[in-house]
């Protein structure tokens, strides 16, 4: 296996060892593994990518999530991520799946607002816009390491609000509908995550974070916009253009993401599987602290 540097400090694209090595092989897996707790981002190229290769190559890091009410796809293990209609073009920039799209392009971590959250996610390119449409990665691990260890110390037990809704409402208010809001309340966890396998700790943050406890709510957005900006600096990110066979895996413990944007007038397929996290992957250390436990504080 070779791994060659993608981003500043973080993301590298696996060389020698693909999808079908890992669904099969435990010693692919453990040098593959032991790339993503270190790396954060893996690509893959020039995968010929089924559902059912990908959905064995992810199984192979811990149980499958099955897709949330409201998404294409939902009940399966398969996240539909495109813009197209029942005829293979495009959909209209008003179109549901057009401004879910558009919601996806706010820097987050996939499932952060559910009740058990996700330690990881594979994407597999099925259709490429000819431009745009890139993912583009930061490391919020690193954002946490460039933190004076005063605000660490202020923050490692911050207790934080996650909601699907929230993010979906920044984009349109009828994004969701009442059933699916009921189906996805909010959730509450600590803003950091410590990995087991090598004890470096990330912020856990997202567009679906909106409160902080022991702040109002002004002061939580204001703390938390601050903080996701500062992680997604440009000199932090890197910014990854799809080929036809790319597959990308990331860690949703120690990154955030977001997709960018494309001509509305080009189609764009991406097939996503996503791996819960289990109490092996670090779980325990991101439950929000009892009561009487640290506060929040700037």
């Amino acid at each position: 296996m070779e791994l060659v540097p993608l981003g500043p400090d973080f993301g590298v694209e696996v060389r020698g060892i693909g999808l079908v090595d890992v669904a099969t092989g435990d010693e692919p897996y453990r040098q593959v593994r032991a790339a993503f707790e270190e790396h954060s981002v893996l690509l893959f190229r020039n995968q010929e990518v089924t559902d059912d290769l990908q959905a064995a190559f992810s199984r192979a890091f811990g149980p499958l999530e099955r897709v949330k009410i409201g998404s294409a796809g939902v009940g399966t293990f398969y996240s539909r991520l495109h813009n197209l209609a029942a005829d293979g073009t495009a959909v209209p920039e008003t179109d549901r799946q057009a401004l879910t799209a558009r919601a996806n392009q706010l820097w987050h971590t996939d499932s952060s607002f559910k009740k058990t959250p996700a330690l990881a996610s594979v994407l597999s390119a099925r259709r490429v816009p000819g431009r745009g449409g890139e993912t583009e990665f930061a490391s919020t691990r690193q954002a946490w390491s460039r933190l004076a260890p005063a605000r660490q110390a202020r923050l490692r037990d911050a207790v934080v609000t996650h909601a699907y809704a929230h993010s979906r409402d920044q984009i349109h208010r009828n994004l969701m509908t009442e059933s699916e809001r009921l189906a996805l309340p909010p959730v509450r966890w600590r803003m950091t995550w410590r990995n087991p396998v090598n004890g470096r700790v990330a912020l856990y943050l997202a567009s679906h974070a909106y409160a902080v406890e022991g702040l109002d709510d002004t002061e939580a957005l204001a703390l938390l916009r601050e903080l996701i900006a500062q992680a997604t600096r440009a000199e932090f990110t890197f910014e990854h253009r799809w080929r036809p066979g790319d597959v990308l895996m990331w860690d949703n413990r120690a990154t955030m993401h977001r997709g960018r944007p494309w001509p509305d007038s080009e189609p764009r397929s991406m097939v996503r599987t996503t791996i819960a996290a289990v109490e092996a992957d670090g779980l325990d250390d991101v439950r929000a602290p009892r009561s009487g436990q640290p506060r929040a504080r700037r």
